[in-house]
C-alpha cells in the first residue's frame, strides 16, 4: 500500500457507521517504558516493555435522533465495551483495517454560537489492537445465507488469536435473524472449512468482537460466512479479522 491522502477513512463502532459524521480519526497503540537501569548498564537508561494500551479517537459533525447516529450511540455506549472497526482507506474486502474491543470513556459535544456542532469520542482498548483486513463490506445488503470472499491472513501461532468483530448496521424483514460466523481453511477453496468463531444471532443493529483461545491454527484462509431467517429479511453489516 503506498502513500495516500486520508479521504476515505471508515469508522465502526457497535452497529454504528459513524463514517459520514467523521473528519477526524485517530488509532494510536502504545507500550509503557519500565526503567531497569542498572550498573550494568553502561551508563545508558535500560528499558522493558510493559503493559500496552490502544485508543480509537475520532471527531466529527453532531447527530442524533436514530440508534446509528452519533449522539445516541455514544450514549448508549459510554462506560461500557464493544467492537470498533477502522479502515484508514475505505472497507472493501480486503482492505486494511484496525480492531479492537474499547471502552466508551468518553464523549463531548458543542461549540461556539454560529459553528457546526462538533462531537469528540474515543474508545480505549480492553483487547490488545489487531490489524487485518475487512471481511465483508458495509454497503452489500445480505438476503440469504451465504459466505464471504476468503482471505490469506496466514496462520495463527500459539499464543496468538484471532480477532473478528461483527457490526450489523441494518436490520428489515419480518422476524429478521442473522447469525454470522468465521471459518478458516487449509487453501482458498474452503472444501472443508472449520468454524472458528460464531457471533450471537441477531436481529438489531449491534456489535460484537471475538477471539480465539490462543490454541494454534495451522490454517492460513479466512473467512466470515452467515445464515439469515425470517420473512424478507435483509442486513447490512461489516466485518473485520486480524489476528494479534
Amino acid at each position: 500500500m503506498s502513500k495516500f491522502v486520508l479521504t476515505n477513512v471508515r469508522l465502526f463502532t457497535g452497529g454504528a457507521d459513524l463514517t459520514g459524521a467523521s473528519n477526524k480519526v485517530e488509532v494510536t497503540t502504545k507500550i509503557e517504558e519500565k526503567e531497569s537501569t542498572n550498573y550494568a548498564s553502561q551508563g545508558y537508561k535500560e528499558l522493558l516493555g510493559g503493559l500496552a494500551s490502544a485508543e480509537i479517537q475520532g471527531d466529527g459533525q453532531w447527530e442524533a435522533g436514530d440508534p446509528g447516529l452519533i449522539d445516541d450511540a455514544a450514549w448508549a455506549q459510554l462506560g461500557g465495551v464493544g467492537a470498533w472497526s477502522v479502515g484508514p482507506a475505505g472497507a472493501a474486502v480486503g482492505s486494511l483495517a484496525y480492531l479492537t474491543k474499547g471502552l466508551r470513556c468518553d464523549y463531548k459535544l458543542g461549540d461556539a454560537v454560529g459553528e457546526v456542532a462538533p462531537w469528540t469520542s474515543s474508545g480505549k482498548s480492553s483487547w490488545p489492537l489487531a490489524r487485518g483486513q475487512f471481511a465483508h463490506p458495509p454497503g452489500t445488503a445480505r438476503t440469504a445465507t451465504g459466505t464471504g470472499t476468503g482471505l490469506n491472513l496466514g496462520a495463527v501461532a500459539l499464543g496468538k488469536r484471532m480477532y473478528a468483530a461483527l457490526h450489523v448496521l441494518s436490520v428489515a424483514g419480518t422476524t429478521p435473524s442473522i447469525t454470522a460466523r468465521v471459518e478458516s481453511s487449509v487453501d482458498n477453496t474452503f472444501a472443508s472449512p472449520t468454524t472458528r468463531l460464531t457471533f450471537s444471532a441477531a436481529n438489531a443493529a449491534g456489535g460484537e468482537i471475538l477471539r480465539t483461545d490462543g490454541t494454534a491454527i495451522t490454517h492460513t484462509w479466512w473467512r466470515v460466512a452467515w445464515t439469515i431467517t425470517g420473512t424478507g429479511p435483509s442486513f447490512l453489516f461489516a466485518s473485520t479479522l486480524g489476528i494479534w
